[in-house]
């Protein structure tokens, strides 16, 4: 019998454009939209006016323009899915995508999390210019070619390895991973994300989490820090969440975790297919016992053509539950 878990996605997910046809479309994902926007006051009003702008003041990949529209649309996607009764046995989230996964397994309250976010991405526009790679290789293959304050900043997949850090030693090392007939791209990111760059964001941000509701998850979620299901005590802990910008994500080492506890349908509830991707790489989807459904296309476009599809995906995945 398969579950569901939610997938959400975090920084390179992002594209100009994303979900704003879906949000003139359907009312339940526009309402947790301008809950969040409202929850921001002025900053969310200039916010909205520049996510649905084809000419905005920011451009998406920068902070504070990915970071709150990737948590306020992983959220919404997440409340709509609600409305069709579609309840997560689980949830996973990549980055900022946890955040939002936590306030939807009720561990942080949305507003003041909104608000908190907002604050973060604000601080974060003074952090060391810099960036994060995807790499076609293993971690063990890439870690002899980092220099500097570059680190593996993520754990995508087996050969999917994202390194992260200040711009000109990521040149430098993008620069050797090539020298080595290494594929590597950049991630959307104008910030150098999970590597010790952010640092410095963190005793700021744990005294923000000392001030915001924190409580134990009502429903699982799997850590992407840890790789294993968030205790009650991490939920409740300002240390847990404080450094998270700063950490490696452990994405795939979480969907093991993940996929090991049962069959699963893995929604991924965000923008893009990033997730969708890396996860039809595991084998327990590959032999057909766990299975991806996506909510958005690649890049937007139809958001509602898809999400129709992924609405009967999921009610044929429901059926074919109960019949069996």
């Amino acid at each position: 019998m398969r579950s569901i878990a939610f997938l959400l996605p975090g920084q390179g997910s992002q594209s100009a454009g994303m979900a704003t046809r879906l949000y003139a479309h359907d009312e339940v994902f526009a309402a947790a939209m301008d809950e969040f926007f409202a929850a921001l006051g002025d900053s969310g009003r200039h916010l909205r006016a520049d996510w649905l702008s084809a000419d905005p003041v920011l451009p998406m990949d920068h902070v504070q323009r990915s970071q709150p529209l990737l948590f306020a649309v992983d959220h919404a996607y997440g409340r709509l899915l609600r409305s069709w009764g579609i309840t997560p046995a689980a949830l996973l989230g990549h980055s900022m995508g946890e955040v939002a996964a936590a306030v939807l397994a009720g561990v942080l309250d949305f507003t003041e999390t909104a608000r908190l976010v907002w604050w973060r991405c604000a601080r974060l526009v003074d952090a060391p210019p810099g960036g994060m790679l995807a790499v076609a290789a293993s971690p063990d293959t890439v870690r002899p070619l980092l220099r500097g304050q570059v680190v593996v900043g993520g754990v995508n997949a087996p050969k999917q390895t994202i390194v992260a850090g200040p711009r000109k030693a990521l040149d430098e090392v993008a620069g050797a991973l090539r020298a080595q007939g290494i594929t590597c791209a950049a991630v959307p990111s104008q910030t150098p994300f999970h590597s010790p760059a952010l640092n410095d964001s963190v005793p700021a941000a744990r005294e923000a989490f000392t001030r915001i509701t924190r409580r134990p998850p009502a429903v699982p979620v799997v850590s992407c820090y840890t790789a294993a299901p968030l205790t009650d005590a991490e939920a409740m802990d300002p240390d847990y969440w404080a450094p998270q910008p700063a950490r490696p994500v452990l994405f795939w080492p979480a969907l093991e975790t993940l996929l090991a506890s049962g069959d699963h349908v893995l929604v991924e509830t965000g923008p893009g297919q990033v997730l969708s991707r890396l996860a039809r790489r595991h084998p327990a989807v590959r032999a057909g016992r766990s299975s991806v459904v996506p909510l958005a296309p690649v890049r937007p476009g139809d958001e509602v053509a898809t999400l129709r599809a992924a609405r009967e995906a999921l009610a044929a995945a429901e059926a074919s539950t109960v019949g069996g």
